[in-house]
């Protein structure tokens, strides 16, 4: 795990973006911060016989990562949608992967629980380690780049975007953040609509690694006193932003990972200083190849 690139995205746009590139991290993806920082606080006692998650495939690789530095297996239960490329990286760190359909991987999450397995249960959202973790992103946002007026950010789950919004009110208190989902499940976005959490339809598509059906009932009471506004994005949106960091800033970004700069192409950064998170790279080679050949996967 180290500190990730901040550097600024020279490009036609109705702002000043810069783009906070976690990509580059070891796995790939910023859910190592999380990872890291929620297992190596537990005791040794509770990792000793090994860790498990809940995961698309981001949150699998920090923990088999951290794992495997530690020695103990590590076991993912991961959505039976969750692209080739992440269930190859989990398998070369030594993971195991239990494949569910989308509504019992869900239940697991909401849960903690899943039958047959023990050891340390990292929850890839509600740990408070692991938004601690991710917090670090806004302390170093906040340490390289005066006058950030607006941090985009993906929302899977809200761990990432809680961690960032809970650095950054004490450190950047004038700088907005924006929760970043796809339109094919962006229950943050009508949740804030309308007061209240409401449950939205879910489709899979090439965006695993954001939207959902519901929003956890923790993340709801965090994301109003933290978020300035959540805001979906069309495939389409995401489709070129991915083939934008490709072909501008020569940056391999997932479809969660172009979230961020779909918003601030469409406007919803405003017009200020930008900083789109750009939270993770592993993106399955078919479905890059098809969009930097000018398509939107649907799947």
């Amino acid at each position: 795990m180290s500190e990730t690139p901040l550097v600024r995205l020279d490009v036609d746009a109705p702002c000043e973006i810069w783009l906070k590139l976690e990509c580059l991290q070891p796995i790939g993806s910023f859910k190592l911060r999380g990872a890291a920082s929620a297992i190596r606080q537990a005791e040794p006692d509770e990792w000793r016989s090994g860790v498990w998650t809940t995961s698309a495939g981001n949150m699998a690789q920090g923990v088999c990562w951290v794992a495997r530095t530690l020695g103990v297996p590590a076991t993912v239960v991961a959505p039976d949608h969750a692209p080739r490329a992440k269930l190859d990286a989990i398998a070369r760190l030594g993971g195991t992967v239990v494949s569910v359909p989308f509504d019992t991987w869900w239940e697991t999450m909401e849960n903690g629980s899943y039958p047959g397995l023990d050891g340390l249960f990292v929850h890839p959202v509600l740990d408070e380690p692991v938004m601690a973790g991710n917090g670090v992103i806004g302390l170093e946002l906040a340490e390289r780049l005066d006058g950030i007026d607006t941090v985009l950010v993906p929302w899977g789950g809200g761990g990432l975007t809680s961690g960032i919004a809970s650095a950054l009110a004490a450190t950047s208190p004038g700088t907005r953040v924006v929760a970043c989902e796809p339109e094919t499940g962006a229950p943050l976005t009508a949740s804030l609509a309308t007061g209240r959490p409401v449950p939205v339809e879910y489709r899979a598509s090439f965006v695993d690694g954001a939207g959902s059906k519901a929003l956890l009932p923790a993340m709801w009471e965090r994301a109003q006193g933290l978020v300035a506004g959540a805001v979906a994005l069309t495939l389409d949106e995401v489709a070129e932003a991915i083939r934008l960091l490709a072909t501008r800033a020569r940056v391999v970004a997932e479809g969660a990972g172009a979230l961020a700069l779909a918003a601030a192409l469409a406007g919803h950064g405003g017009d200020g200083r930008v900083v789109c998170i750009v939270s993770g790279g592993n993106i399955d080679a078919r479905v890059l190849g098809a969009i930097l050949a000018g398509e939107t996967p649907r799947a």
